[in-house]
């Protein structure tokens, strides 16, 4: 439940895809992801700040590049 309502409140506040935005592209974002992997740390987790929206794709190729050892922040600076 926790969860869901963090998940709910950065839908809400950032509704699009952060990486598409910043190629100039709308797209809507379904997936919030940890912009820093939590790794099973619920301070990490449920941090507000460290989230970011991004669409199927964008969260596919994030996960990949993680992966590697590659941490991506597509979030506005």
């Amino acid at each position: 439940a926790r969860w869901q309502a963090l998940r709910q409140r950065q839908l809400l506040a950032e509704p699009l895809c952060q990486r598409c935005l910043s190629y100039e592209i709308v797209t809507a974002g379904l997936h919030v992801d940890h912009v820093v992997p939590h790794k099973g740390d619920g301070v990490l987790f449920f941090d507000g700040g460290n989230l970011q929206t991004l669409c199927l794709s964008c969260h596919t190729y994030k996960t990949n590049e993680e992966r590697k050892g590659t941490y991506l922040d597509f979030r506005k600076s």
